[in-house]
């Protein structure tokens, strides 16, 4: 069996435990909201307990095992299909809230998280789909995005925001990433200093 890690283990437990909490009725719907929002889950409005767990796929960038458990979370959680995104994350509606803790506990045991995917936080740091591979590219973008989502995922200054913050990054002027579209959009570029 897949394991959280021990830290990411403890998260979990506290979705549960609160999910456990609201459905028993003794949280109140606006407390569990915001709860449930950091941690990338939207309630669905087709009644009963439906929910929509949003994956972060940090700059596009997955792995082999990543995509066989989104897959698996598909087939086994979410109806069979799940939506990717604009922004890079991947959809999975349909999931049942008390499901929810063991949707979280997959992710996390391949290196995947829905934290802060949606909510007043900073959601996930998207870039070019073509990092690392694209003719036109100054730099690969991928250390760069990878170091601010590492600083801002579970940072308790990006918790509570007063709006969504969108950060992307891209590797040329062709501007893959669509820099205008976000609250802060990186352009690679050069420049000659005065000492050549």
């Amino acid at each position: 069996m897949l394991q959280a890690p021990p830290e990411i283990e403890s998260e979990i437990s506290r979705f549960e435990d609160g999910a456990t909490r609201y459905l028993a009725g003794e949280i109140d719907d606006d407390v569990f909201r915001v709860f449930r929002l950091n941690n990338g889950i939207y309630g669905q409005r087709q009644g009963g307990h439906n929910q929509m767990v949003r994956v972060k796929i940090p700059y596009g960038k997955i792995e082999p095992d990543q995509l066989e458990m989104l897959g698996h979370i598909a087939e086994t959680s979410s109806r069979g299909w799940g939506h990717l995104t604009t922004r890079q994350n991947v959809q999975f509606h349909f999931v049942q809230l008390d499901q929810c803790g063991e949707v979280l506990r997959l992710l996390a045991s391949v290196g995947l998280t829905s934290r802060e995917a949606c909510g007043d936080t900073v959601r996930n740091v998207s870039g070019c789909h073509l990092a690392g591979a694209c003719p036109y590219e100054v730099l690969d973008i991928s250390p760069w995005a990878e170091a601010t989502k590492d600083l801002f995922l579970r940072n308790p200054l990006s918790q509570r925001l007063p709006r969504k913050f969108k950060i992307n990054f891209s590797g040329c002027a062709t501007d893959c990433g669509q820099a205008m579209f976000n609250d802060v959009g990186v352009i690679a570029t050069t420049r000659t200093l005065d000492d050549g």
